[in-house]
């Protein structure tokens, strides 16, 4: 398919500033695929479509600060650094990205400071370029790794999207964080998980309902513009994920009890189609740069709960293929008639 197939317009006040006020007081439209029914509910009522043995399978990374800021010389001017990935653990290796109109060079020495004070708490070097603006930073000192994520939990901001005109404030370290996650790696939430609340859970439990629990580590490339029209040719980067073994067991029950499997947002998508193998998903840890556009036959999933997307982004042609492209496009056109709130604090979406 073509990437202009994917194009709407998505006016500016629809796009989401601040969390709702209760993660699951949020709107949820739901899709129904085979019917092409759409009701508008709140996401709180998600249970009622759903019985004893279906299964949620959820992402449970953690965001982690990933937007610091650091003075090439003591007293110089802030440079914004952005940790994209961890390679080495021991080396304390980070790929990170700089701001380009910065000359940040091999060898130099980035000093990352407390606010308010001239005492050096972390020091880096830079020890390789990646691409214009990315670097190899490795972070010196004797700390333990205790201290040293300390540190970095100190230093850095809650990594909210450039969409977000607004800075980062302290709240946003709890409402930019699922509540269910628990491993750290993401530099993006995995936004569809950010309705759910502890009380919901309490109803999945009445009613027997399970959930999974999966990894995948969101980095920034499923956000970066799609340059090509055919999207055969498009190209996401690598990201970590992790389907535990119990995860398998759980999701492999459901399947076999022909009960839903439902995929909490497209990095679930992404995790369970990565591992499926004859209609099951496979215990596996490892990378995956697994593209899902349409058409394509998904093996594990019945459901999705997603958020509202931007245009011609990964996230809408991923959901596309699961919804179907012309009742996904005629779900949007409704969702900005009824305004609707999109992208990462925006509403939710339900595809049955």
């Amino acid at each position: 398919m073509k990437l202009t197939e994917f194009q709407f317009d998505l006016p500016e006040e629809l796009i989401a500033q601040e969390p709702a006020d209760y993660r699951d007081e949020s709107r949820m439209m739901v899709v129904h695929r085979a019917s092409g029914e759409i009701e508008h509910k709140k996401f709180k009522d998600i249970h009622h479509y759903f019985n004893k043995g279906d299964v949620f399978v959820v992402n449970n990374t953690k965001v982690f600060p990933a937007r610091l800021f650091a003075n090439k010389e003591r007293n110089g001017s802030d440079i914004e650094v952005f940790l994209l990935r961890e390679l080495n653990h021991d080396l304390r290796l980070w790929d990170v990205l700089v701001d380009p109109a910065r000359k940040i060079r091999v060898g130099n020495k980035l000093f990352f400071t407390f606010p308010n004070s001239l005492e050096d708490v972390l020091v880096a070097e830079v020890i390789d370029n990646t691409t214009s603006r990315g670097r190899t930073l490795k972070f010196l000192g004797d700390d333990s790794d205790e201290e040293f994520l300390h540190k970095l939990m100190m230093l850095g901001d809650t990594p909210l999207p450039k969409y977000i005109q607004r800075s980062a404030r302290p709240n946003d370290k709890e409402s930019y964080q699922t509540i269910f996650a628990k491993t750290s790696g993401a530099v993006a939430a995995p936004a569809a998980g950010l309705h759910f609340s502890r009380e919901i859970f309490k109803w999945f439990e009445l009613k027997e309902i399970k959930v999974a629990e999966v990894t995948l580590h969101l980095g920034l490339g499923a956000y970066r513009k799609i340059e090509v029209e055919d999207l055969s040719k498009h190209k996401l980067d690598s990201e970590n994920y992790i389907i535990p073994a119990e995860a398998a067991k759980v999701i492999n029950e459901a399947k076999a009890e022909k009960a839903n499997v439902v995929a909490v947002g497209n990095t679930v998508l992404r995790a369970v189609e990565s591992a499926a193998a004859n209609n099951r998903v496979k215990s596996l840890e490892g990378w995956t740069e697994k593209w899902i556009y349409p058409p394509f036959e998904f093996s594990i999933p019945t459901a999705m709960v997603t958020g509202f997307h931007a245009p011609k982004s990964a996230f809408f042609i991923s959901t596309a293929a699961f919804a179907g492209v012309d009742l996904l496009l005629k779900a949007y056109d409704i969702a900005i008639k009824e305004k609707y709130r999109f992208l990462d604090y925006g509403d939710a979406m339900l595809i049955i």
